[in-house]
């Protein structure tokens, strides 16, 4: 990755929801991150937000 922390975000900011939530499935297939998935499992969408947290977190662990 190029980008230092505060760069990510500014550029995963950027993206919708929805483009966020297609890479977090496709980094991690077991994830629940699909709306009809995370409503079954635990009651709530996730949010950009969190999906931003969650993305973030994993680029900078590898």
């Amino acid at each position: 990755m190029e980008l230092d922390k505060e760069e990510l975000l500014v550029e995963l900011t950027s993206w919708s929801r929805l483009e966020l939530i297609d890479w977090l499935c496709w980094n991690d297939k077991n994830g629940i991150y699909r709306d009809d998935e995370s409503l079954s499992e635990v009651g709530v969408i996730l949010d950009k937000e969190i999906a931003i947290e969650i993305m973030s977190r994993q680029i900078l662990e590898v």
